[in-house]
């Protein structure tokens, strides 16, 4: 038990991290062993899943407990029209908590919604307290998100997530002045791009050490038009661009290395405030990181951009636990609400996962299958089409050219090793994730798979209905289950209204 009456909570998050990089996930690299320690000390979900591959709407999605098509915001660019009852931060403001952030934010709340901030940082820079940090900001800029060839020219000091860190202990020590226990959001812009490290960290892992891909720019075609769309679209701006996979990847996984040795300084930091301490590890998306010849994130929901690290360590979890049940973004914010012994707000769509984390078995119904979401809506842009950006077609920025290949709808289910998706012209993908990790066979209209296919379009279908919104609340209350487990059998969760 911590020895304050409510514990602290912390998130770290990353920006575009895939979930398979690491020693505890089975990665032959040891690229954030303090990360996996932290994991080994209490739950690390095997199957953690983005509810959108798109920054803004992941986020969103995180401090509301709800998917994009009930919040609405999905694209970047909607975060102030978010649509919810309570997030996380009124939660935990209701319930005692001060409120703080360092990092990027990429969210519906404006930083004055904090008690103390640090920020905002973006991909290409952030607050600068020396004329050093702002010309680090200036040749961030000017790489343009990009690949860098050489070790960054400026020290450890000025790269964003030791910034960051240095923040989020100035934003910790406010917030525990008083004696309240706090909410602290460390939000890191790595390993997003740009991918560029300094030395040492360039120089970790070699390019000569980089895995060969289940997945080259040969497999675009079977993937379809977004994933050509997208590769056409990287080509025509940066002829050549996939000749540098290599190097991207062991800079990705430098990048890692780099985070993981900062939240171990802000662990650290924290001393015998730790053990008092909740802390969630998470990303809000995945990355392509040289599958299908790509990079970053914008075609289709393959697992490598849906997909994200998570874990969760603290008072009240059960330590060395490895899960296997699929969990999503969405859950963060009821599990912290039942630990915290707070009401979950009305119109929320996660389940807790506070019996989990304690060491209770699963109810099999309710997390046999996760769900998500991708799409801005509208009728899906042909790969010879050119909508409108907020940036030339010409020339080789590409900062939010990903989002173009992201217009119509598609949603996502997965039930054990099958994946199956339905796009809004009526597009079935079907996968099997244990013979066909990349998902380059589609199953869709195999006859041996038929039986498979229907069971996943009716399990899809009772998914959307399940996260269809109940708000604005009205005259006749829904009724609500126990930690949210809607679908757990009868026996084992009695529901009450």
């Amino acid at each position: 038990m911590p020895s304050q009456e409510k514990p602290n909570v912390l998130i770290v998050m990353t920006d575009q991290q895939r979930a398979d990089l690491t020693r505890a996930t089975g990665f032959g690299l040891d690229t954030m062993p303090a990360l996996d320690a932290l994991g080994e000390a209490g739950a690390i979900f095997r199957n953690g899943y983005t509810a959108s591959p798109l920054c803004v709407p992941a986020r969103v999605s995180m401090l509301t407990g709800r998917f994009p098509s009930a919040h609405r915001v999905k694209q970047n660019s909607t975060g102030e029209h978010a649509y919810f009852d309570r997030d996380l931060l009124d939660v935990l403001r209701d319930h005692g908590y001060r409120l703080g952030f360092s990092g990027k934010p990429h969210i519906h709340r404006p930083l004055e919604d904090f008690d103390a901030a640090r920020g905002p940082y973006w991909h290409t820079g952030g607050p600068a307290s020396s004329e050093q940090d702002e010309a680090f900001d200036d040749w961030l800029a000017e790489l343009d998100h990009g690949v860098g060839a050489e070790p960054t020219p400026f020290p450890l000091e000025q790269q964003l997530p030791y910034r960051i860190v240095d923040g989020a202990i100035e934003v910790i020590e406010e917030l525990t002045q008083e004696g309240d226990p706090f909410f602290c959001w460390v939000s890191f812009p790595e390993p997003h791009n740009p991918y560029q490290v300094p030395s040492p960290y360039f120089e970790m892992f070699g390019e000569d050490e980089v895995p060969e891909r289940l997945a080259g720019p040969e497999t675009r075609e079977a993937k379809g038009p977004m994933f050509r769309w997208l590769g056409d679209l990287f080509e025509s701006k940066r002829p050549g661009f996939d000749d540098q996979w290599r190097r991207y990847r062991a800079s990705y996984y430098g990048m890692l290395r780099l985070i993981d040795d900062q939240v171990a300084r802000l662990l650290a930091q924290l001393g015998d405030r730790a053990e008092d301490t909740i802390v969630i590890v998470v990303a809000d998306h995945g990355d392509f990181v040289g599958e299908y010849g790509l990079q970053r994130k914008g075609a289709g929901m393959p697992e490598v951009l849906m997909r994200i690290p998570m874990q969760i360590s603290g008072p009240g979890v059960r330590a060395g636990q490895v899960l296997d049940e699929p969990v999503s973004l969405v859950d963060i914010l009821p599990t912290l609400c039942e630990m915290v012994g707070a009401r979950i707000p009305d119109g929320v769509q996660g389940r807790s996962l506070a019996p989990l984390l304690r060491g209770e078995p699963a109810p099999p119904h309710e997390f046999d299958s996760i769900y998500a979401e991708l799409g801005y809506g509208g009728v899906p842009y042909r790969e010879d089409e050119r909508p409108d950006l907020h940036f030339d077609y010409d020339g080789p920025t590409l900062d939010e050219l990903n989002t173009v290949t992201m217009s119509g709808g598609t949603r996502m289910v997965r039930s054990g090793r099958y994946k199956l998706t339905l796009d809004s012209e009526g597009n079935v993908e079907l996968y099997d994730l244990t013979s066909d990790p990349v998902e380059l066979s589609n199953l869709a209209d195999d006859p041996a798979h038929a039986s498979t296919r229907a069971d996943l379009v009716q399990l899809l279908g009772r998914w959307m209905i399940r996260v269809a919104d109940d708000l604005p609340r009205g005259v006749y209350v829904p009724k609500t289950a126990p930690h949210h487990w809607r679908w757990a059998p009868a026996a084992s969760t009695k529901e009450s209204s």
